[in-house]
């Protein structure tokens, strides 16, 4: 056969997909190690970004002191969901990890409404860091530099920067991703020492575990703002593809992310309540805001290391920016490559093997976002922090709303596809697990939708609790619909749906 002909394979239900043959249809293979893997995907969780911006604000808004225990809760929680995800990763090789799972267990039609929620929540996460990256340069130029810059240039600067890494080997990425990590991972671990070596007036207190600190009820809210932290582990089958034994190293690297996240944050969390002392981390937390880190830094560590912080706060930001990038772009490939999007978002770049269509969608849907919010910034009289802080807060929670929903299904789907196979008596413990995650994820969920306009700072009655949240369920709408409509007038294209690559190494067998 010639090279980037196309040709059909048959179906595990004895239907045909088509396929596609040549190395732009596929993403480079062996580009990623365990260490690799691990540092791109645990550079989205941004843990300065957390500890600073995260913890501070679920002190101060909801109020408990537990966070700590709500980190090991969720840590729980996500294993069990990591169980049957991981499993599927070793029978599912494909970019668009989630919907691909989705549809192999629900249908492809289900599977082409994740890959819309898939596409529009991790573009809301990426773009939505965007604002504060933006705000936060900018304060730096104007303490360190006595420079006023607006937010949105330093913001478009970085949309440029990470459109262009986007569009590099997925490798040189990793290494990016890996120093900036690391440098912000060794920072947190120095100020958890020191805040464990100069508690406050209650010392080395424990009380933060305490399952008595989580009564209330903004303990459901509470568990909204930190699971957003963990956002990030679930990206690992993304990159698949580029691996050079994805059943063994996708599964690797879930749960040592997952793990690692849950301690870190924990330990991280609580540092914080040792440095001020349970009694007074919630009232320290509403007066110091999102300065509460640096705050907490000055009196133990000095000036010089709190400079060093705030400018790795910022280092970290950009890392989780390249990190949802290019899972947007290998999401918008795995959806080009099977018919959801057109065809030119399903090559890869020849030289680099990456995505480079869908490196530059989600580069110009970043792009437009900034220039909307920067053009809504230019008020006389306005609050200059309002359209950034939007911005931040907007796309955070729409995105993580998206991705909790998709964990969610995804958890389903893995009971469906071992059950359909006749794996449900050698799964047993898996269907068991994921069926545990996906209930307690929807409930999540539901906290999530409740009290959407606590996550946003939006008032009781506004209309924002449900037109932002909505925006998840547009997507959700219109997927279904995109794939009724290919199962009716395109059944091979809607046999593809999350077949992709099974479909191509199908046809690299028979090209060979």
């Amino acid at each position: 056969m010639t090279t980037g002909s196309s040709s059909t394979s048959r179906t595990a239900s004895g239907g045909t997909i088509s396929t596609f043959k040549g190395r732009e249809r596929a993403l480079r293979a062996d580009r990623l190690g365990t260490g690799g893997l691990l540092l791109s995907v645990l550079a989205a969780t941004a843990p300065l970004m957390v500890v600073a911006g995260v913890m501070p604000t679920t002190f101060a808004v909801m109020g408990i002191v537990g966070q700590p225990l709500l980190f090991v809760v969720l840590g729980v929680v996500l294993i069990l969901f990591s169980v049957g995800y991981a499993e599927m990763s070793r029978h599912v090789h494909n970019a668009g990890a989630f919907y691909a799972y989705i549809s192999r267990g629900l249908g492809g039609t289900a599977g082409a409404s994740a890959a819309l929620v898939a596409l529009v929540a991790y573009n809301a996460l990426q773009v939505g860091i965007y604002g504060i990256f933006g705000f936060e340069v900018s304060g730096l130029l104007a303490t360190y530099a006595d420079l006023e810059v607006a937010w949105w240039i330093p913001a478009l600067l970085a949309v440029l920067a990470v459109g262009t890494l986007g569009r590099l080997k997925i490798d040189v990425n990793a290494r990016v991703l890996g120093v900036l990590l690391l440098i912000e991972v060794v920072l947190v671990v120095v100020f958890d020492i020191a805040a464990v070596a100069d508690p406050g007036a209650q010392g080395l207190s424990l009380r933060a575990f305490d399952p008595e600190t989580l009564t209330g009820a903004g303990v459901g809210t509470a568990l909204c703002f930190c699971i957003a932290a963990f956002l990030g582990f679930e990206q690992a089958p993304v990159y698949a593809e580029e691996t050079s034994r994805p059943h063994v190293l996708v599964p690797r690297v879930m749960f040592l992310a997952v793990g690692g996240v849950a301690v870190f944050f924990a330990l991280s969390s609580w540092a914080l309540t040792v440095a001020t002392g349970p009694d007074e981390i919630v009232g320290t937390a509403r007066e110091q805001s999102a300065g509460l880190l640096f705050f907490l830094t000055e009196s133990r560590l000095g000036g010089a290391f709190t400079d060093v912080l705030h400018v790795l706060f910022v280092t970290g930001m950009f890392a989780a920016l390249l990190s949802f990038h290019n899972v947007v772009a290998r999401y918008a490939f795995a959806m080009g490559r099977e018919g959801l999007l057109p065809a030119a978002f399903g090559r890869a770049s020849g030289s680099s093997g990456a995505p480079g269509t869908g490196s530059l969608l989600q580069t110009a849907v970043s792009a437009v976002v900034v220039i909307g919010f920067a053009v809504a910034d230019d008020k006389p009289n306005g609050d200059p922090t309002q359209p950034v802080l939007h911005l931040f807060t907007w796309g955070g929670n729409i995105g993580a709303l998206g991705v909790i929903v998709l964990m969610a299904a995804a958890s389903f789907s893995v009971v469906a596809f071992f059950v359909r196979r006749g794996a449900a008596g050698t799964q047993g413990v898996r269907l068991a697990t994921s069926t545990v995650a996906g209930v307690a994820l929807l409930v999540i969920a539901g906290y999530t939708v409740k009290d959407f306009d606590v996550l946003v700072g939006a008032g009781p009655g506004s209309s924002l609790s449900w037109i932002l949240p909505g925006i998840i369920g547009l997507a959700a709408a219109g997927g279904l619909v995109q794939g009724l409509v290919l199962r009716t007038r395109a059944p091979e294209r809607h046999a593809r749906i999350g077949q992709g690559n099974e479909a191509f190494q199908l046809d690299k067998e028979a090209s060979s």
